[in-house]
């Protein structure tokens, strides 16, 4: 089957006219060529469409079928070029952000907030991974956008810092740290601690370590995400390092208390994508997301990440 987009204009017009005559005049053609052109459209469906006589046009019941598919095939027709435009100029299409658990309080949320006013064209996918996921997914083209934590390939991936953020010391309820203003390392010697994962949280652990002098037999847990060492906190089993931001979570039996650091606000949380993507979108969400107006970029050296 084989018929054209003029053979089913011809037929759209014919069939909401009900007359040939009215119908080429609408089409600015004159009436044999359109006569041809049903004709040859009924020959490639297979079916009569109309009935015509010299004093009526009707449809038949494959007609009346017909005419709402042929108007679907039509409008797809029609705003097919527009659609691929679009597409072309990042206005419409799919961006799939990949997102550490932690950056999903109090900045997840305002990031969607602004690509939904000011894309509202384009959908956007979510994807909970840890960074070293994120940098395997942008590099596989799974993904097109990270919320992840430094440092990263610079030759590979541009970023963009989104935020800086204190370290806390999440405690049990009740834990006699709870009540001081802030917590100096020293001041943790021999507390049993949920430590990141050295291997799933490189980021965290890292930054953990170079602040805080742990030994090893006090470390109790060891995982990779935030809101499982909340939990286990909350259980009592010790103490926890934690991004401010994951005091939003607001885990009943967890308390929260400043750890002094060198750097006032250590924890650093990075826009990331890989510098060749061919996703129009991905560029025009990068002009609406914060910093996308000074072009500033951030290129790191990659780590592992909770």
């Amino acid at each position: 089957m084989a018929f054209t987009l003029e053979q089913l204009r011809g037929f759209v017009a014919v069939a909401e006219e009900l007359h040939f005559g009215r119908a080429a005049e609408r089409l600015q053609m004159t009436q044999p060529p359109l006569s041809r052109q049903v004709q040859k459209l009924e020959h490639q469906v297979g079916a009569q469409l109309l009935e015509r006589d010299n004093r009526r046009v009707a449809l038949t019941a494959a007609g009346e079928v017909f005419l709402g598919e042929a108007r679907r095939l039509l409008s797809l027709a029609d705003s097919a070029p527009q659609l691929a435009r679009r597409v072309s100029t990042g206005s419409t299409g799919v961006v799939r952000i990949g997102f550490t658990a932690a950056s999903t309080y109090g900045i997840l949320g305002d990031l969607l907030n602004e690509l939904a006013a000011a894309l509202p064209h384009i959908d956007v996918e979510l994807r909970e991974m840890v960074t070293r996921e994120q940098v395997a997914a942008l590099l596989n083209e799974d993904i097109d956008l990270g919320l992840a934590r430094p440092p990263f390939e610079a030759e590979t991936f541009s970023s963009r810092l989104l935020r800086r953020e204190a370290m806390l010391v999440a405690v049990p309820t009740g834990h006699e740290l709870a009540h001081r203003r802030a917590v100096a390392p020293e001041d943790l010697a021999g507390e049993p601690v949920i430590m990141h994962s050295p291997t799933q949280a490189r980021y965290f652990y890292d930054l953990v370590v170079s602040s805080v002098p742990i030994a090893s037999e006090n470390v109790v847990h060891t995982v990779s995400q935030v809101l499982t060492m909340l939990w286990l906190v909350a259980a009592g089993r010790g103490m926890a390092f934690v991004p401010e931001s994951a005091s939003r979570m607001a885990i009943p039996g967890v308390e929260f208390v400043p750890l002094r650091t060198a750097m006032a606000e250590p924890a650093e949380l990075h826009l990331l994508w890989r510098r060749e993507s061919r996703n129009p979108a991905l560029w025009r969400a990068l002009e609406v997301l914060p910093g996308g107006g000074d072009g500033a970029r951030d290129s790191r050296r990659v780590s592992d990440d909770a």
